[in-house]
């Protein structure tokens, strides 16, 4: 499979690494990285074992790259205005589009401008960050949970998923893509939030008895404002504590948001916290913890 990795930052590079070592053709859209990728390869840094590729497609116009088979979107969300910019080179008639972007809406944009039969939405487990240019560090999980956007072609799914797991990334299927979103909202809200508001790493986070209650307490909100989305099934309160017991196990880790906020970039407000509030509001749902730190994150001047 021809792939283009659209967001080539911790998220792209660590699986388009490993699609690349399974077999696939795959092209990485390249930005501050490309001078050390191109001389050097990708290296891999990995709880499951370090690998490197001495050769990467790296280029810096998707003009480069021409048609593919799939285009892996990972960039930022303050980024889809380049959408059309980006994709349309890559676009041959049967292209599928998987983002495996954060927040809500992604797939909505997507959809409106390039066709909602192509589009593929997904959510990444996934804790990584990027090192010096061309290695990245993959700290834990790396679960990618996928779902048709128009749920029209389980076959095209399950075929997708299977080439991700031949690769070796573990790759599951999800009939509801909305549930799946809201379930990684649970996590992304109050971690991505607390962290880079108070600059602290999620286990600093975790030790503190009264911050650890205000992380559930988000994630109480964030469970009860899904549950009124027309979700197949409702996510029971209990998935918070599964959430907590999951980030008990990461040890020292910093969300991409904190490291954004500490290098100096825009942060995801929109997708991560707005769109949400927002749909919760359509369902007469406040949620005044998200609310507050919302606001918080757009008063600090980073957003």
């Amino acid at each position: 499979m021809k792939i283009a990795i659209v967001g080539s930052g911790a998220l792209g590079l660590y699986y388009g690494g490993l699609l690349q070592r399974g077999g696939n053709e795959v092209h990485f859209l390249l930005r501050s990285d490309y001078e050390a990728i191109i001389r050097s390869g990708l290296t891999v840094h990995s709880i499951n074992g370090d690998f490197h590729l001495p050769t990467v497609n790296g280029h810096k116009d998707p003009a480069e790259i021409g048609d593919v088979d799939l285009v892996l979107v990972g960039l930022k969300t303050f980024a889809n205005s380049r959408f059309e910019e980006l994709l349309t080179p890559l676009l041959a008639p049967r292209t599928q589009i998987l983002t495996l972007q954060n927040g809500l809406g992604n797939e909505e944009t997507l959809a409106e401008l390039f066709g909602a039969e192509r589009v593929i939405g997904g959510v990444a487990f996934l804790c990584s960050n990027r090192g010096e240019p061309g290695h990245v560090h993959h700290l834990a999980a790396g679960r990618v949970i996928i779902g048709e956007y128009l749920n029209s072609d389980q076959g095209r799914l399950e075929s997708l998923s299977e080439s991700f797991r031949s690769a070796g990334i573990d790759c599951r299927t999800t009939p509801d893509l909305k549930r799946t979103r809201w379930e990684k909202l649970v996590w992304n809200i109050p971690y991505n939030g607390l962290c880079a508001l108070l600059q602290q790493s999620v286990d600093l986070l975790m030790m503190v008895p009264a911050s650890r209650k205000l992380v559930r307490e988000l994630m109480v909100e964030v469970i009860d404002a899904a549950n009124l989305q027309g979700l197949t099934k409702p996510i029971p309160e209990g998935y918070a504590d599964s959430m907590l017991d999951f980030t008990d196990g990461m040890g020292v880790y910093k969300p991409s948001m904190q490291i954004d906020r500490e290098e100096g970039r825009e942060l995801e407000i929109p997708a991560i916290f707005r769109t949400p509030l927002e749909y919760g509001r359509k369902q007469g749902i406040a949620m005044p913890r998200v609310e507050m730190l919302t606001a918080l994150l757009e008063q600090c001047g980073v957003s």
